[in-house]
């Protein structure tokens, strides 16, 4: 071989993983759509993104996110998920129960959705059902609809007393309609009145916390709203302004001062979500993959804010309790 060929062959050997490289897919980017608000939604951002790490996606080296927040407020939602779609998303986590999925939903019918906390992704209409959803969706659900009866029995368990008690619910909520009808059914079969009180804006947040003084309301029960997750810290010192017990869909609000809980592991439900996004980067698809339910459910109680307000968990109560906050 002739010194000039030899020369030109070395140049074109040094210049192939170049063009290899240059020809390698761009990094794929997860449209991250949520009804909630960023600051009290960061462990959650962090479980999803610990799920896509089980799936080998690390974020900044072979995968990356694009955040939109609504802030509890929904109508937002439709333009923001608009945005997601005109990046050219690879995916789209809908973040924060039915509000997101709907509007991702609604934006999309071939970019694959998955949702992290759909209280009924068949009722909602996000799926045929959970086992085969077919179309562009899957994901978690939270099971919240049937979990409001079991909040509303161990809150009248911790006041056995309680014959008047008020349920905080979003009207805008699409799962807040039969989330209510769990929570007066329980009531009824316990012989508490139970006053639906609604609210979708700080205002209403307020007027409706004034409300309990007028109705001499024995306890609360919150539902996991994505709004009033949004507003969570607000709302546990409403709560605690006005001296009235309350129980919680999540954890999350017993840790910021609530009284107590019992729900879904959300936290787990998003993780599961960032798994089931690293199935789909991986090119399976979402018409395939059965909707997964949740295996941990929690009773939180704190202990600080029974004393404050003067209340005496049963042991039996505490005996039951998953976790205890002193």
């Amino acid at each position: 071989m002739k010194r000039r060929q030899f020369i030109a062959l070395l140049g074109s050997a040094a210049a192939w993983p170049l063009a290899c490289r240059a020809q390698q897919a761009p990094m794929p980017v997860i449209g991250f759509l949520s009804s909630r608000s960023p600051g009290e939604s960061v462990a959650v951002a962090a479980a999803f993104r610990q799920g896509l790490s089980e799936m080998d996606y690390i974020v900044g080296q072979n995968v990356a996110i694009d955040y939109r927040w609504a802030e509890g407020q929904y109508d937002r939602l439709p333009a923001l998920a608009t945005e997601l779609i005109g990046l050219r998303v690879a995916a789209i986590l809908a973040a924060g129960g039915g509000p997101s999925a709907l509007a991702a939903k609604a934006a999309t019918s071939t970019i694959p959705i998955v949702f992290s906390a759909a209280s009924d992704p068949v009722g909602l209409g996000l799926v045929a059902s959970l086992n085969r959803p077919g179309g562009n969706l899957t994901g978690m659900s939270t099971l919240t609809t049937p979990l409001v009866a079991k909040g509303v029995e161990l809150l009248r368990e911790l006041l056995p007393m309680a014959t008047v008690m008020a349920y905080l619910a979003n009207p805008s909520n699409p799962s807040g309609g039969d989330e209510t009808k769990a929570a007066l059914a329980a009531a009824q079969n316990l012989g508490i009145a139970l006053h639906v009180l609604n609210a979708s804006n700080q205002d209403e947040l307020v007027t409706a916390f004034k409300t309990l003084t007028t109705l001499d309301a024995n306890g609360l029960v919150v539902a996991g709203d994505p709004f009033f997750d949004s507003r969570r810290q607000k709302i546990v010192e409403l709560a605690a302004t006005h001296a009235v017990p309350t129980s919680y869909a999540w954890r999350e609000n017993v840790v910021a001062g609530g009284l107590m809980s019992y729900g879904t592991n959300l936290a787990d439900s998003y993780r599961q979500a960032g798994v089931l996004a690293g199935r789909v980067l991986k090119g399976e698809k979402p018409a395939d993959l059965p909707v997964m339910l949740p295996t941990k459910f929690e009773l939180t109680i704190n202990l600080k804010t029974a004393k404050t307000l003067g209340l005496m968990v049963p042991p039996t109560l505490l005996a039951r309790a998953d976790e205890v906050i002193e």
